[in-house]
C-alpha cells in the first residue's frame, strides 16, 4: 500500500536528518512558515522545510486519508542545496525514492 510505503520513508527520513544534526529544536517564524516561495527557500533553510513544512503536511495527509501530491519532486531541489554533502546521499536517495513512490501512485 502506497499510504503505508510513503508513512516508513517520511520515518526513515526523520531519523536520517536527526542523524546528521539536522533537526531544529526551534521552530521557524509564523511569517517564514508562511513563505510562498518553493521549498520556503527564502525564508528558511532546506531542512528546515523538510522538518517543519514537508514531514508535517505529508503526514496530515496520511493520518486523514487525504490524497497525496499527483507529482512530487524534492530530490532535486535535495541534490541541489546537498551537492556538496556527500554524507548526506541517503537523504537525497530518499527523497528520489519518495518521489517516484507518491509519483506512481497516479
Amino acid at each position: 500500500m502506497v499510504a503505508d510505503s510513503t508513512r516508513n520513508k517520511l520515518r526513515i527520513l526523520e531519523g536520517e536528518l536527526a542523524k546528521q544534526g539536522l533537526l531544529s529544536e526551534t521552530p521557524p517564524s509564523e511569517q517564514a512558515l508562511a513563505s510562498t516561495a518553493p521549498f520556503a527557500c527564502d525564508a528558511m533553510p532546506f531542512e528546515q522545510w523538510l522538518q517543519f513544512i514537508f514531514l508535517p503536511k505529508m503526514h496530515y495527509l496520511l493520518d486523514n486519508g487525504m490524497s497525496l501530491p499527483a507529482a512530487m519532486s524534492v530530490a532535486p531541489m535535495a541534490e541541489h542545496v546537498w551537492a556538496d554533502k556527500t554524507n548526506y546521499q541517503n537523504m537525497i536517495s530518499l527523497l528520489a525514492e519518495l518521489d517516484r513512490l507518491v509519483s506512481k501512485a497516479r
